[in-house]
């Protein structure tokens, strides 16, 4: 089974959180949620509770992920050395990336995206060192997609459902949630 991991901080937004977390689930990937902080669960920026599945020191040695998630909400997550390196390790093996909202700044701070396409959250860019800054709602580069906010959080969940099961899958858990084709 294809597996990812998607990571919670205080203040983390929670549309594109759960609606990434959903989407891939739907389309059968095992989605490991893990809490940044000291804490099993994790508030929200609209005060949401989540509560996660493990914690980061559980998972920073286990190879096993097809993909490494960051949703937006706040750039608290550049602030974790943990990610960093571990966002380094998996661009070191070209293994799948994505983040959204806020969230590329933690690609651009561990210095990954240089010449790379991407996308994020409006006024994050200057984080973004060494970027090309697109204008579509989700940009993959090569195994580094990014996308832009909460609005795109269908959008971006697709298109991680496409790179890790392919676009049959994709296309069927959103012809589910009714999201018109023409839009993906």
């Amino acid at each position: 089974m294809a597996k990812a991991v998607l990571f919670l901080t205080d203040g983390f937004e929670e549309t594109e959180a759960i609606t990434t977390i959903d989407i891939l689930r739907r389309g059968g990937v095992e989605v490991v949620t893990v809490s940044l902080t000291d804490k099993e669960t994790v508030i929200g920026k609209h005060n949401i509770i989540v509560k996660a599945d493990a914690f980061l020191d559980d998972i920073i040695n286990d190879d096993s992920f097809d993909m490494l998630i960051i949703p937006g909400g706040t750039l608290d997550y550049t602030e974790y050395d943990g990610l960093l390196n571990l966002v380094q390790k998996y661009n070191n093996k070209n293994k799948k990336l994505a983040a959204i909202c806020a969230a590329p700044a933690v690609f651009g701070k561990a210095g990954i995206l240089k010449g790379k396409r991407a996308v994020c959250y409006p006024g994050v860019e200057s984080w973004l060192t060494g970027a090309i800054i697109e204008n579509d709602i989700v940009v993959t580069d090569g195994y580094i997609t990014t996308a832009k906010g909460p609005a795109t959080s269908m959008f971006f969940a697709l298109q991680l459902l496409e790179i890790i099961k392919g676009k049959e899958i994709a296309d069927k858990v959103g012809q589910a949630f009714l999201v018109p084709l023409i839009n993906r």
